[in-house]
């Protein structure tokens, strides 16, 4: 249950929600200063700029779906004043990038849609210099996820992505994800846990608001009749109330790093 990254709710963001990943996921990447690094699914562009920073001496390239988060991103990075950065309104899945051109692929989040992951994987392999790693955050199972539990059992209705509609749960089990990044060109595949909460907002408003404007919650909501949408928003509310503390309403999570590297032709 995501909210696209343009969108943006008073209290909240979709960075601000992932605080604590985004600084687990900088540290296990290790950015060098002569990396050229492509960000998958870069959102409005923070992990994109992060990178930036870092490969002084090299370049950052995000893609993303969203019109409207590149367009952000691009902003965002005028307002820093990088100028080893660079955004493009792209699917990852089919576009054509310069093959191996980048030392490192990352994502936070933006690889669990694809229709096809083991095409969509070549596809950027292909991008990376041999033996190019690529460092990815995915969800673990829903079931891990008390966010994910916690919405489902407010409003009703099955796992996110159960009625054929995006799963973000989908690189979830790790034999699964390693026999696809196997088959897409990538070895030395490997997964670390990330035990962190994530951030709905500084209070129950707040974080209500973010909440009705994930598409699955949204998608949830609309199967009900109007009384039954208004208990079920009743229980949400009830459930965020819960979860607030003195610094906003938090849910635990789990996530997977997934780590690797292309295959090296002849090994």
């Amino acid at each position: 249950m995501r909210q696209t990254a343009d969108e943006h709710t008073p209290g909240t963001s979709y960075d601000a929600e992932l605080r604590r990943h985004n600084e687990v996921l900088r540290r296990a990447v290790g950015f060098q200063p002569h990396d050229h690094v492509l960000d998958i699914g870069c959102g409005t562009g923070q992990t994109t700029r992060q990178a930036a920073r870092t490969a002084r001496a090299g370049s950052a390239f995000g893609v993303d779906v969203s019109a409207p988060a590149i367009e952000r991103a691009r902003d965002l990075a005028r307002a820093d004043g990088l100028r080893n950065v660079a955004f493009e309104h792209a699917d990852a899945q089919v576009h054509r990038f310069p093959q191996e051109r980048f030392d490192l692929a990352i994502s936070r989040f933006g690889t669990m849609f694809f229709g096809d992951p083991v095409a969509a994987f070549a596809n950027i392999g292909r991008a990376l210099r041999p033996a190019g790693r690529l460092v990815m955050m995915v969800w673990q199972a829903g079931e891990r996820n008390e966010w994910d539990v916690a919405i489902r059992q407010s409003i009703g209705g099955p796992v996110a992505g159960a009625s054929g509609g995006p799963d973000p749960f989908s690189l979830a089990d790790p034999p699964a994800v390693r026999e696809i990044l196997r088959a897409a060109g990538f070895a030395d595949v490997a997964f670390t846990d990330v035990h962190e909460p994530v951030y709905y907002g500084p209070d129950v408003a707040a974080a209500l608001d973010w909440v009705r404007g994930f598409m699955s919650t949204r998608e949830l909501l609309k199967q009900l009749d109007p009384a039954a949408a208004t208990r079920a928003g009743e229980r949400l509310r009830e459930v965020l109330a819960a979860h607030l503390n003195d610094d906003g309403v938090w849910f635990d999570s789990r996530a997977w790093i997934v780590a690797a590297r292309r295959h090296r032709a002849g090994t």
